[in-house]
């Protein structure tokens, strides 16, 4: 059988992560949603998304298929109702389709004349920019138990204190000494050639991906996500970065999502809790207008590519679009349209050869190459956020 997963209704309210990938590929516990869904159907899946992404994300169609709403993440028993269906058959949730049966020559579904199936037990799904960290400690609990059942952690050094060790997976190449893990509260993984230096405090549940980084004397806790190849340092809590992202130095980031190849500046925070206590509003591309989260904690959104200097102040709940570029001292506005350029005082365009200098330095930087696909990605975002930039 072949599975498709596709974005489905929510792909514009989880902007601006999606401007630049499916919603298959958002990272949010361990894994990205495809790597859920491939681990346990054993298979590769390919992608149905928006035309500008599909030589990056291709899709492909066999004579029967099975496409997925890749914006739920997947349980054992939602992959077994998976690979049961049949013809003209589609699993529910709630009013949601969560997959069904389809044939290549299909052009138009009629799901009236589908059997439903009801999916009845708890499900998680992506809805919204702020439910990847919101969903984050049970992602990562769940993924946590998914990768490493079975299997045994290498062993953790002498100089490392710990609590709860057994709750503590190391995987090969992991270089850590003199640094605190307490998984009393959730799971710790480390993954392969990750670096955690002295002095750092960790309280789970965390996720360090393949060959991040943790500097000296770094405080994380609140299910965070560091994906691979990213750096951190200061204060983190419940904070997920999807990878390649760098937050070198002091300074707090909370509650928050930052995309692939974004820095964040020495001493820069995000607020995460108005003054009044009052619930968060945040900006959402689906509707344009201001959204209210209903949470009391929600600090940044940031969209791949985006950069900020020294010392930079973001508010409670704010948005940051793709290839943004930010400095100055005051706080930012708390929606900023892709390739901004400027600070509170006011922005300009970020001209596109400097996106394409920037990135290709950025990418060079982790040994990876800013293609001509990745261009095109980003020239064509630029041309579609214009309206929120005028």
């Amino acid at each position: 059988m072949n599975y498709i997963l596709y974005d489905g209704s929510v792909r514009d309210s989880l902007l601006p992560f999606t401007y630049t990938r499916p919603v298959a590929d958002i990272r949010i516990g361990i894994l990205t949603i495809r790597e859920k869904w491939e681990k346990y159907l054993g298979l590769t899946t390919t992608t149905l998304t928006e035309e500008y992404l599909e030589e990056k994300f291709p899709m492909v169609e066999m004579e029967r298929n099975i496409m997925i709403n890749a914006s739920f993440l997947p349980t054992e028993k939602l992959v077994e109702m998976v690979r049961e269906l049949r013809e003209h058959q589609a699993i529910y949730y709630h009013d949601e389709i969560v997959a069904f049966y389809t044939f290549e020559t299909q052009e138009e579904i009629d799901f009236t004349q589908y059997t439903s199936i009801n999916y009845n037990e708890e499900l998680i799904q992506l809805r919204n920019t702020w439910d990847i960290f919101t969903f984050n400690e049970q992602a990562i609990k769940h993924d946590f138990k998914l990768i490493t059942e079975g299997r045994k952690s290498e062993p953790i050094p002498d100089t490392v204190g710990c609590i709860h060790k057994e709750n503590i997976f190391l995987e090969e190449g992991v270089d850590i000494s003199f640094a605190t893990l307490n998984a009393s509260s959730g799971p710790i993984y480390i993954g392969k050639n990750a670096i955690i230096m002295e002095g750092t405090s960790i309280r789970g549940p965390l996720a360090v991906c393949n060959d991040a980084v943790i500097k000296m004397g770094s405080k994380i806790y609140g299910a965070t996500t560091l994906g691979p190849l990213s750096k951190v340092g200061g204060e983190l809590n419940n904070v997920v970065i999807f990878g390649y992202s760098g937050k070198g130095h002091e300074g707090y980031l909370g509650n928050a999502v930052i995309g692939e190849w974004c820095n964040i500046g020495a001493d820069s925070n995000n607020s995460n809790l108005k003054n009044s206590y009052a619930t968060v509003k945040l900006w959402n591309y689906d509707t344009e207008s201001y959204q209210d989260t209903g949470l009391q904690f929600c600090g940044l959104m940031m969209g791949d590519h985006s950069k900020c200097a020294i010392n930079t102040m973001f508010n409670t709940g704010t948005v940051v679009g793709v290839s943004a570029n930010l400095y100055g001292s005051n706080f930012h506005k708390t929606f900023i349209p892709s390739f901004s350029y400027g600070s509170p005082e006011g922005f300009t365009s970020f001209k596109l050869d400097k996106v394409d200098e920037v990135a290709t330095r950025a990418m060079y930087r982790k040994h990876l190459p800013y293609t001509e696909i990745e261009q095109k990605i980003l020239h064509h975002i630029f041309e579609i956020t214009k309206k929120f930039r005028d």
